[in-house]
């Protein structure tokens, strides 16, 4: 038997068993019509994935886009619901694990999100693709990044380690900067910027570009220059990178995915034939 716990439920007969994403749709739709401070509203749902360990239940991923009434403001947000095809619920916990049940659903990773400026070491075509999405500044990614990239480079037929830079600009204001710089050394060529990026002493909270690029500069032994921070390849890429960290719903770093599918233990590659 199912044990759950869920902390904010809501039963009802619009949800046959075979709930569809246009049904989940139409229910959210016209619980939030009911919100006095919305003005108007687009509700979609944009994926279905299953719940691992729990085959009755299915996770849909929606994306909630409301324009407010009193400043028009607009609020656009991704959001987790999960149904049963009886009942729908925002968040539900497991009681045999003690998990939310959110820590057992991910997107996965798609082909497209694979590109090649963010192949940082290994053969595109190697048994297993690696994806880190990190933040220089993270205290857990200055320890846990550099070490598994030293662990993984080592055999490029075995691993694809792809690179997508992100930073936590409200808790390391100097990471959007330093990412950028790293992005802009790259472009020129340079080898082993991303390794090299977690050597860099700065303080998460300066933002000082100056103060920020003579650090950078000093480990890498380069010389980039405030002016190339604001380039368009550079804006670009980082901008991809963001973008496919929101397309997964990645808020937190380090975040791994091994092989397309997210990897909470991070240790995964270890294990790996």
């Amino acid at each position: 038997m199912l044990k759950l716990l869920a902390t904010i439920l809501i039963l009802s007969s619009f949800l046959r068993a075979d709930a569809s994403s246009e049904q989940v749709e139409g229910f959210l739709k016209k619980m939030f019509a009911g919100n006095q401070s919305i003005k108007s509203l687009k509700l979609k749902v944009t994926n279905v994935t299953d719940v691992k360990g729990h085959d009755d239940w299915k996770a849909y991923y929606v994306e909630f886009d409301a324009i407010l009434k009193k400043d028009g403001r607009q609020v656009v947000q991704k959001m987790v619901w999960f149904s049963n095809g009886e009942v729908i619920a925002k968040e539900i916990f497991d009681l045999e694990q003690a998990k939310d049940m959110n820590e057992m659903v991910s997107l996965p990773m798609k082909p497209e999100h694979y590109k090649k400026e963010n192949l940082i070491y290994g053969n595109e075509n190697a048994k297993h693709k690696i994806a880190i999405f990190s933040d220089p500044l993270c205290p857990f990614c200055k320890t846990f990044v550099p070490e598994a990239l030293e662990y993984m480079k080592k055999e490029p037929n075995k691993f694809a380690i792809y690179y997508y830079h992100f930073p936590l600009e409200s808790l390391h204001p100097a990471a959007v900067e330093l990412v950028k710089a790293a992005i802009a050394l790259e472009l020129k060529g340079a080898k082993d910027v991303v390794l090299n990026l977690y050597k860099v002493n700065v303080n998460p909270k300066e933002r000082s570009n100056e103060k920020i690029l003579e650090e950078f500069n000093k480990v890498m032994h380069s010389n980039i220059q405030p002016f190339e921070l604001l380039s368009k390849e550079v804006s670009e890429h980082l901008q991809s990178d963001l973008k496919i960290a929101d397309s997964l719903m990645v808020n937190g770093t380090p975040t791994l995915f091994f092989d397309g599918v997210i990897d909470r233990t991070k240790m995964k590659y270890k294990e790996a034939k």
